[in-house]
This record gives structure tokens, sequence and C-alpha cells, in this order.
């Protein structure tokens, strides 16, 4: 039996194909039943299951083209942000931002609304200035910048066909150095969050809520190229780490990108973990709910209220931000956002117990649930939480007519 990568699901797929070209997948694409497109494995949700047939990407090509006068690279739909980040940092050119791990693909990460952290710097998909898509009649598709429907085609879960290419903004490259703040209080960081979450180009806060009143770790990820701004130790309290730390604190930093301030090319400090470790434990369940950033400060001391009650099945939980966009169906669609991102235990029984309870104490902040985690899907209502969802609705029924492509299961 297929499994995702954490180990909490197995597919209910009945077949999986490889197509190795891309004219082979529109050959393959009209003949399939309730065909799905599956990436990396790295999500947690039936986003990628399907009772018909996965179309894995896993074998299309994996080719990077940077177009230094337009400030774009075409990267194929197969590629991992691993394979893609060094051969456009070799070019001298860089992305905006990364997700906490490299391992995962680029169209993949993109359709599920996936994202790094950054007050400044919104998710994943907002780098994506066009797509190529085999849809489910075998027509390869392009969407760019001037076509009406790409707001609502980037992040797709899966719905319009199969991304072959995907063209993102790209940036001169730049190095970013990383610093670690432990027993951070939380009541400090509370009173001011502006001030917390500014300290860096990206910053991610984590707590395994064992101690309600602490954040175990701040992870402080600063540009080389900007200006520094005040010592995370002022602003936070705490104490800087004395080594290397894991951003779950019970495991072996060994797999963490370099930390202690060491400055490194982009690709190499942006994310929390190497590309040649296990990211994360490895086996695990992840949910994720992000709320506007005006409602933060009221979620994350929800959450608190309820520490006795997820601590024991979680591993660790991180609080990020991320930039407003107008995306038909990102978690930040028209509102900065605060992520607050639970890595549980693989306990599939007690995480179903609890997630409920979880989502219920953020929905008076209109959290939206990461389309890639697990979420309490009967708590879930689409159409409240995403302005553009009927638009979305109606783009799927233009690509999709015959409604040949699955939908998500459970969804």
């Amino acid at each position: 039996m297929r499994t995702n990568w954490g180990g909490n699901l197995r597919y209910a797929a009945t077949h999986l194909v490889e197509p190795g070209s891309v004219a082979e997948l529109q050959r393959l694409l009209p003949t399939l039943e309730a065909p799905r497109p599956l990436g990396s494995r790295h999500s947690f949700s039936r986003v990628a299951d399907t009772t018909g047939t996965q179309v894995s990407t896993a074998r299309l090509p994996v080719s990077v083209e940077v177009d230094a006068e337009r400030r774009v690279v075409r990267v194929e739909g197969g590629a991992r942000y691993g394979d893609v980040a060094p051969v456009i940092d070799e070019a001298g050119w860089a992305l905006a931002n990364l997700a906490s791990l490299a391992h995962i693909t680029v169209a993949g990460a993109v359709a599920t609304g996936t994202h790094g952290s950054g007050d400044g710097v919104g998710s994943l998909a907002t780098q994506v200035t066009a797509l190529e898509v085999v849809g489910w009649d075998g027509e390869l598709r392009r969407v760019d910048a001037a076509h009406p429907d790409l707001p609502g085609a980037v992040v797709n879960l899966g719905r319009l066909g199969v991304v072959t290419a995907l063209e993102l903004a790209v940036e001169p490259t730049y190095d970013v150095a990383q610093t670690v703040v432990e027993q951070v209080p939380l009541d400090r960081v509370l009173a001011d969050l502006d001030a917390a979450t500014s300290l860096g180009y990206s910053v991610s806060m984590f707590t395994t809520w064992t101690s309600p009143d602490l954040l175990d770790q701040v992870f402080v990820k600063r540009r080389t190229d900007r200006p520094a701004g005040p010592d995370p130790v002022d602003v936070l309290g705490g104490r800087p780490a004395d080594g290397p730390r894991h951003a779950i604190p019970s495991l072996d930093p060994a797999p963490a990108t370099p930390q202690q301030g060491s400055p490194g090319p982009w690709w190499t400090r942006l994310p929390h973990f190497r590309l040649d470790a296990t990211p994360s434990a490895g086996r695990e369940i992840q949910t994720e709910l992000l709320v506007p950033r005006r409602h933060a400060v009221a979620a994350i001391e929800a959450l608190r209220g309820i520490a006795a009650r997820i601590a024991p099945v979680l591993q660790v939980c991180e609080i990020r931000t991320v930039a407003a966009d107008e995306l038909w169906l990102s978690g930040a669609s028209g509102t900065d956002a605060v992520a607050l991102h639970l890595t549980w235990h693989l306990d599939p029984t007690a995480v179903a117990a609890v997630v409920p309870e979880l989502q219920a104490r953020l929905a008076p902040f209109g959290a939206r649930p990461h389309w890639g985690k697990v979420c309490d899907e009967t708590a879930t209502d689409a159409a409240a939480l995403y302005p553009r969802w009927g638009d979305w609705l109606d783009l799927v029924a233009r690509w999709d007519p015959d409604g040949r492509g699955a939908p998500a299961l459970g969804r």
C-alpha cells in the first residue's frame, strides 16, 4: 500500500502512473479514471488522494532555466526546491522565500498554498508568474500574468490538471545568517508581536506548550544585505542558544541548517532542515491554521488556553507570519496572516480527538486550515473563509467541464 511521507495516510487510489515526459502525460490523462496529481507525498490531508488513479510527477523532467532579462526561472513540475535552488543561486539569482524544508516539489507546494515565514514575504505561490498545465483532456495550457485565471489557477489543489512547469520571479542572490534564542517569555512576545516578528527577514517561534508561558525557541533569519536591527535577545528576552538546535527541541540538531550567525546562501539558511537529512521528525502528522494578523495575539492566547490538552499529542508548534496576497485559495488571501503550525506525534486517533477542539477555538478568528494538513473537515466552510470560492468553482467547471478530475477526498 502506498502512503504519504509522514505515515498517517494510506492512499485510497487504486492505480499509480509515472509518466516520463509531458508528451506521455498528455497521452495518458484522457484515458485515466478520476486522475489526481501526486508530488512528493508531503501532504497530510487527502488533497493528493483519489479512488481512481494518482499521477506521479516523480519521473517528469527536472530542468531549470533562468531568464535574467525577464527575472524569472522556469522549473518543471517534478522538481523539488532542493533541486532547483542551488542552480538558481549559481546563476546569481534567488527566490524570495522557501518553506521550512526543501524536500517538496515546487508544483505541489504552490498548489496547496505552502509558505515559509516573513512579515514582508508572501507564500511560495506568490512567486509564480506563469503555469503550464496538462488538463484532464490532455491539452497543454499556459496561464501567465496577462491571463485572468492566474490568481485562481496558482493555488489549484490539483483540480485543474497536472502542472508540468512554472515560472517563478527571482531577485539577485543574497546571504542569510540564522540565530536561535531560547526560553523566551511568551507574554513579552505577545505584548509587541510586531517587534518580535520583524527581528529578521524570516522569524519562526517554537513551543511544545509543555510550559504555556515560554517559547522554547525563536529562529531569526536575517539577510546580510539589509540592516541588522536590534539584538534579538534585547527584544525577546531569553538567552542565545549555545549551539545548533533542531526545531523540535528534543531531537538531534544534526539535520538543521547552519545557525549561530554563520552567513550562507539563502537556500541553505531559509529552510530549517538540510536537503540531505530527514526533515522535521519524519514520522508525524501536521495541522496548520492561518489567522488574519489582526487576530494573531488573541488566537495564540486561545491556543495557550488548551496547552494542557494538546501538549501530550504534540511534538512542536511553530508560529510564523505570511504577507497578504490576492490568490483565491491562499491562506493569506486578502490579509496578512499568522500561521499556527502543529507537528503531532504519529498517533492518528489522538490527533483526531484534539483537532476539532483546536479548530473550534480558532474558528472565531477566521482560521483557514492549510490545504495539505489534517483538519476537522466537517467544520471547514470554504465558502465562508474564501471570498472567491464561488469563482474558484466556476474556474474548475470551465477547465474540467466533464468533471473528469477527481476532487480531493473529504473536501
